[in-house]
């Protein structure tokens, strides 16, 4: 008689913990990351504070308003 089928049978709970297991880790690294990068977003390479801060030049703004 052959019993390789029915020795995987027992592992069927173990195999299903760890996926799942597998799976929420996945997950809760990818929402942790998505929360540290709203509340922190990268700079862009090479720029410093000072570098960051760009002077706004006066632009002539035109409003039109039909009646």
């Amino acid at each position: 008689m052959k019993r390789t089928f029915n020795n995987l049978g027992g592992l069927q709970s173990l195999f299903f913990c760890v996926g799942i297991y597998t799976v929420a880790l996945l997950f809760s690294i990818f929402v942790c990351s998505s929360v540290f990068y709203a509340l922190n977003p990268r700079k862009a390479a090479g720029q410093t504070a000072s570098q960051s801060s760009k002077v706004v030049t006066q632009k002539p703004v035109y409003a039109s308003v039909e009646r």
